[in-house]
């Protein structure tokens, strides 16, 4: 039996392509765009300042601008590619919490556009939208209510309509229980559509 409660593994963690990778890059493009802001400040803080070095045996006064560059550089560079690979995970995860359950909506919602009501709405436990979707079930629940409803007194009214015979309907001289009838078969065929 199928515990709805049960915490599953994960095994497509790229489902809604698009989404996520806009979501990703938007985060990575922050990162780096963090790590040209540090460079650009750090640099500017330091061309006030001079410092003396030696290179080759011989001493060089250089802004500390113009020293501290090349290092910065590197330094940034690689904090960059470690924090943007790591932003990478984190949002794939994240995005994967909130890219599941639309992709579940999507499918649920084409499912119910087919009238099929008979499903409940399930996602997993610890995923983003759980409140929505609880409101999604009340709505369908309510929606399957009334249609089973709507379906018993529909069966109920055909099997009266179904009793009165054609001649009946030409002896009282009630031609409009003939609309009414065929109406009536009409509006099966639309409440067999819905599945509950």
């Amino acid at each position: 039996m199928d515990n709805p409660r049960v915490i599953r593994k994960r095994r497509i963690y790229f489902i809604e392509k698009r989404f996520q990778t806009n979501f990703i890059l938007k985060f990575c493009v922050l990162v780096a765009i963090g790590g040209l802001l540090t460079i650009g400040i750090l640099y500017f803080l330091a061309m006030r300042s001079t410092t003396v070095s030696f290179v080759n045996s011989r001493v060089v006064v250089r802004t500390t601008a113009d020293f501290i560059l090349p290092i910065l550089i590197q330094t940034v560079a690689i904090v960059t590619v470690l924090v943007g690979l790591a932003t990478i995970v984190v949002t794939l995860f994240v995005s994967h919490k909130i890219a599941g359950p639309l992709y579940r909506f999507k499918k649920v919602m084409q499912a119910l556009a087919e009238g099929n009501f008979s499903d409940d709405f399930r996602i997993r436990h610890l995923d983003q939208l759980q409140d929505l979707a609880d409101v999604f079930n009340v709505m369908i629940s309510k929606i399957r209510t009334e249609l089973k409803t709507l379906k018993d007194n529909f069966r109920s009214l055909k099997e009266k309509l179904d009793n009165i015979s054609e001649h009946e309907i030409a002896e009282h001289k009630r031609p409009y229980l003939g609309d009414v009838k065929r109406i009536a078969g009409e509006l099966d065929k639309i409440i067999h559509y819905f599945k509950t």
